[in-house]
């Protein structure tokens, strides 16, 4: 299923709320969003209007309740420090950069307000935190859970080895369609974000993990869809919302917590910097247009290093 149901979305939503809510996504879908960023869009505005009518405790809120037009700025810090309380500070962040836009919409597309509510809320502080990474030996017990020859094995197989080696988004992997993937030239061409393509090399051992699910694929019910990935029941699509949940599974059998695809980002990027790579080739590879992206995953390298450097110069061992 599709991550984006915007029924399931504004259920229960006052009607302006919801009509809102559809006009955004059509002209999110009209500037060629990704799905999963018109997802954490618009299920950041639904979380707005829900919590002016359930939780809010401003006394104006049943008016903003109705017509997300009448949202102050008083009502988003209050529903910030909600998310911030009942959720993350992180978490806070991401509803906070959404609503900008929700907001920048309604102020300069549709002109129904002239001032977006969210000009002098502030963001909220997010502690800095080393990335977890996934190192080789998870991965291998991850690889470990897809032995066999079954459809599902060698197509999770060949999934898992494109996330570590290409360190790609979920989203990008997920979203791949057959003709995106040349094994003459052993080449995957991913979307990323802003639908900026980029084309990279795997390695032999993921180009054979590929081939040999593509092999099994050809002979599977579905097998004339363009999706890369097909579900090993019914001969529909496999969507990103499934390559989480197939992970997390793989997780459990394999005796990991916490596994998602981008932690397999992380340590690309990790692993990258750890050996010295130029940083304007991480950004091609990864597909970042920001260098705060590098510096940021690329904290866990740099700390590790300087560990190195402070074993190695030994200050005030030789005392």
């Amino acid at each position: 299923m599709p991550l984006l149901d915007i029924d399931k979305l504004t259920k229960g939503l006052p009607r302006g709320w919801a009509g809102f809510l559809r006009d955004w996504d059509r002209h999110l879908r009209a500037g060629n969003y990704p799905e999963t960023t018109r997802y954490s869009y618009l299920l950041s505005a639904a979380q707005l209007g829900r919590f002016l009518g359930e939780h809010s405790p401003d006394p104006d809120a049943p008016a903003a309740a109705d017509d997300p037009c009448q949202v102050t700025r008083a009502h988003a810090e209050a529903f910030q420090a909600w998310m911030v309380t009942t959720r993350s500070a992180s978490t806070a962040l991401v509803k906070h950069k959404a609503l900008q836009q929700f907001f920048r919409w309604l102020r300069e597309v549709e002109q129904e307000i002239g001032r977006s509510p969210m000009d002098r809320v502030c963001q909220p502080k997010v502690a800095q935190k080393l990335i977890p990474v996934i190192g080789d030996e998870d991965t291998r017990k991850l690889l470990q859970t897809c032995a066999g020859k079954g459809f599902g094995s060698l197509r999770d197989e060949a999934i898992i080895r494109l996330l570590a080696n290409t360190g790609a988004r979920l989203s990008e992997v997920g979203n791949l369609r057959l003709d995106d993937v040349d094994l003459a030239t052993e080449t995957v061409r991913y979307q990323g974000k802003g639908a900026k393509d980029r084309r990279v090399r795997v390695g032999p051992k993921t180009a054979r993990a590929l081939s040999r699910y593509l092999r099994s694929r050809a002979k599977r019910h579905g097998a004339q869809t363009a999706w890369l990935w097909l579900a090993e029941r019914g001969g529909g699509a496999l969507h990103p919302n499934g390559i989480k949940h197939m992970l997390k599974r793989r997780g459990t059998l394999a005796g990991i917590a916490g596994v998602h695809a981008h932690r397999w980002r992380h340590n690309y990027a990790h692993q990258w910097k750890r050996l010295g790579g130029d940083t304007g080739d991480l950004m091609l590879a990864l597909g970042w247009t920001s260098d705060d992206m590098p510096r940021r995953y690329g904290a866990s390298a740099a700390a590790e290093r300087a560990m190195e450097t402070q074993s190695r110069l030994g200050i005030g061992e030789r005392i």
